[in-house]
This record gives structure tokens, C-alpha cells and sequence, in this order.
């Protein structure tokens, strides 16, 4: 499994045990795959999530507001997409 994929994963596997509609951190995703050495992984991270943004898979948010993840300053959080 490549790294992307990993991310991937970890995104959704950590979306999946925290519920419906509840959100997580980037850094959880990053810090799940590589548990010693998350923060250089960050960027990659936000790519995927932006991504999947993209494809509809995932929503982007800040205060609890949907955000362009291309856009956002600061901190975001990621949730499953409404379908």
C-alpha cells in the first residue's frame, strides 16, 4: 500500500469509528500512519483530503461551516459527505 492510500485509510477508518456526521483532525489521519513521525505528512494529508473533497467523498470544514480546503487558513476538520 502506498502512502496515499494509507491516508486514504487511516481517513476513513477513523471517520468510520467515530460516527456519523462527527469530524477528525487531518493530524489524526497523519499520526495513524506514521505514529513516530506524523508532521511531515501533514501536506500529503491535506492533498488527500482535498481530493476526496473534490470527488465528493469528504467535506472540508472550519467552526462547522463547509471551506474551500484550497482556501482554509488554520485548522480543519474532515467528516463523511452527506449523500
Amino acid at each position: 500500500m502506498d502512502q496515499r492510500e494509507a491516508i486514504e485509510r487511516a481517513i476513513f477508518d477513523l471517520l468510520a469509528q467515530r460516527g456519523a456526521r462527527k469530524t477528525i483532525c487531518p493530524s489524526e489521519a497523519a499520526r495513524r500512519v506514521r505514529p513516530a513521525d506524523w508532521r511531515p505528512l501533514m501536506e500529503a494529508t491535506r492533498r488527500v483530503a482535498t481530493d476526496l473533497a473534490d470527488a465528493g467523498r469528504l467535506e472540508v470544514t472550519q467552526r462547522g461551516q463547509v471551506v474551500d480546503p484550497r482556501k482554509a487558513k488554520g485548522p480543519i476538520r474532515l467528516r463523511l459527505a452527506e449523500r
